[in-house]
């Protein structure tokens, strides 16, 4: 089994302005002359954590990681305005070009494979190949799984604190009901409902629920960017046209190598989702893990993303 490689520090950072409002906060690390690849947290809204940077042999891959608009470091914190899947795609863009990359390998799980998807379908010519983990097509039956109904049955004791944050009135339709609270003039209702909102997240994201983790989503800074970010882009449907934009889509990028990282058990975004993308995409390795559910830092998800990156390390040198 795979283990991350060694703690690293970046060895150029800063701030890039996206457009009139928004900067976006960039991090590179490994060898400036390797294999260029980037990196797509999750979310949307997640924001970048240092161990992102270990996925990659740091003497082979010269890594471009960054905080989404309005996640992490970039600013404004928690914005909606001018935030879209495009917008995102643009920004992409935008940084492949400030570092003079023509093409670069595209590594994203969660929403993080959703953006993936929508920039690899939209520049199948700048991808080299695509590593994606926890697939997420940001359709409406995922949504209501995880948002309204289905994931509660799995884990009813957490569930019940996203419940309760809302009014039994307003329980028919809570992504509705959460937006009108994470959009609120009165800040304590905005941190109230995010915190609500990201720990539900938190508390299923492993097989094992971890108390990290959702301690890590109490934190204001990183449930206000994720609440309301995800839910902005939820209440717009990920601003894609149609319902399963990235399935019909498919078959721009069916000639790029494509590894996909799934848990079996993976109850944020169930495992059907991988499957309908595999069985449009045949040509992508499907890697079900049998005994992890959503999260990254998951032991057999660790060592089957790594292990992807390096056997993509073969390809990117010839």
């Amino acid at each position: 089994m795979k283990t991350l490689y060694p703690e690293i520090e970046p060895f150029d950072s800063g701030m890039l302005q996206v457009s009139e409002i928004h900067e976006v906060y960039y991090e590179r690390v490994g060898n400036p002359d390797g294999i260029p690849v980037v990196f797509l947290h999750g979310g949307p809204g997640g924001g970048l954590i240092p161990m992102y940077r270990q996925f990659f042999d740091p003497k082979a891959y010269h890594v471009v990681l960054f905080d989404q608009r309005g996640s992490g470091k970039s600013k404004p914190h928690a914005e909606l305005k001018e935030n879209t899947t495009w917008d995102l795609i643009n920004d992409i863009e935008t940084l492949r070009e400030r570092f003079g990359i023509e093409k670069w390998f595209v590594f994203g799980g969660s929403w993080g494979s959703t953006l993936s998807l929508a920039y690899a379908e939209t520049h199948p010519e700048r991808c080299l190949g695509l590593i994606l983990r926890g697939i997420f097509l940001t359709r409406r039956k995922e949504l209501q799984w995880f948002y309204q109904s289905g994931a509660s049955e799995i884990f009813p004791d957490f569930w019940e604190r996203y419940r309760d944050e809302i009014p039994e009135d307003e329980r028919n339709d809570f992504m509705t009901a959460y937006y009108k609270r994470l959009t609120s003039d009165d800040e304590a209702v905005r941190l109230s409902a995010a915190r609500a909102w990201s720990v539900w997240e938190g508390s299923t994201s492993k097989l094992f629920p971890s108390a990290e983790l959702m301690n890590h989503w109490e934190g204001a800074n990183e449930a206000l960017s994720l609440a309301r970010i995800e839910c902005h882009y939820f209440m717009n449907d990920s601003f894609f046209p149609t319902e399963n934009y990235l399935i019909e889509n498919v078959e721009k990028i069916r000639h790029i190598p494509t590894v996909i990282v799934q848990g079996r058990y993976d109850v944020v975004c169930p495992m059907t989702s991988a499957w309908e993308l595999h069985k449009s995409f045949p040509e992508a390795e499907l890697i079900v893990v049998p005994d992890s559910g959503h999260s990254i830092s998951e032991k057999g998800i660790t060592s089957a993303l790594v292990d992807a990156t390096d056997r993509f390390k073969e390809r990117g040198n010839k």
